[in-house]
């Protein structure tokens, strides 16, 4: 038996995530500054380090000019 740390889903949104700010043409240090959070907050939301809330994933998907649902699906 598997003993994942992530579900599909969890990892299907920090790839979501990453690749939204990369469309964005943002690197972390000015997607941080949108979110008026810190470089290590992307990085480690990026890698799983850190769960999103729905409040959060709302400001991200403005800051990275996504709908939310892109994030969710």
């Amino acid at each position: 038996m598997s003993k994942a740390i992530y579900t599909k889903e969890q990892k299907d949104l920090i790839q979501k995530l990453k690749s939204a700010r990369l469309s964005a043409k943002l690197d972390q240090k000015t997607a941080a500054k949108r979110l008026n959070k810190s470089q290590s907050y992307i990085s480690k939301m990026e890698s799983g380090q850190r769960r999103i809330d729905l409040v959060q994933l709302k400001q991200i998907a403005q800051a990275y000019s996504r709908n939310i649902d892109y994030f969710i699906k």
